[in-house]
């Protein structure tokens, strides 16, 4: 769980990722929030292609002309990733989210749902947030719809895991064939547990 200001993408679904935007989430010492200004969720989002740089561009104009708008959007997303942070911890504790966790996502779906259309994809039919246009807070519908995606499907909840690197805290999505991954990050978190213990045998 890097401390870079690069993004690192290893919760493998949009959702993940977006809960995934405070590093050392679980350490009171080290935590860092990444969004620090509507403009770093903005950029976060065009990194996770949920913008292109067009609409981030024009997302950014509109912020400077509402900057109260803007600092409500934020505070919004915030709020919705922490809530689903906690939904998603228990289920990778194989635990019932808290009740009042599920009431406030469901607000989050009900203050979206003007937005939720029935779609026609190829032989199918989906309900799908529309997020065209060009609202402040037009990053957060896709994310919310892969949460709720996520929710909906019973077996894929079975690989949401917490990455095992303590303090980490981060979530991920277990794409692995035996459902065996461990770690938000080999590379990170994983060498990180090695180092240990190669430490602790060594010792």
């Amino acid at each position: 769980m890097s401390e870079t200001n690069s993004y690192m993408m290893v919760g493998e679904r949009l959702c993940m990722d977006f809960i995934n935007t405070v590093s050392w989430r679980e350490s009171t010492e080290k935590r860092r929030e990444w969004f620090a200004g509507y403009a770093n969720l903005v950029d976060w989002s065009i990194h996770a292609g949920v913008l292109s740089g067009q609409q981030a561009k024009a997302l950014l104009l509109k912020a400077e002309e509402k900057p109260p708008e803007a600092g409500d959007v934020l505070k919004q997303a915030v709020e919705m990733r922490e809530v689903m942070y906690r939904v998603f911890k228990s289920i990778a504790e194989e635990a019932p989210p808290l009740e009042k966790d599920l009431d406030r996502f469901n607000e989050f779906v009900s203050r979206f749902d003007r937005k939720l259309q029935l779609i026609h994809e190829k032989d199918h039919y989906i309900m799908k947030f529309d997020y065209s246009g060009e609202n402040l807070d037009m990053m957060l519908p896709p994310i919310l719809q892969s949460a709720v995606d996520l929710l909906v499907s019973k077996n894929d909840l079975e690989r949401v895991k917490q990455c095992e690197g303590d303090p980490c805290g981060w979530l991920f999505f277990d794409t692995s064939r035996n459902r065996s991954r461990r770690w938000c990050s080999m590379a990170d978190c994983g060498n990180r547990a090695k180092a240990r213990r190669f430490y602790k045998k060594e010792k």
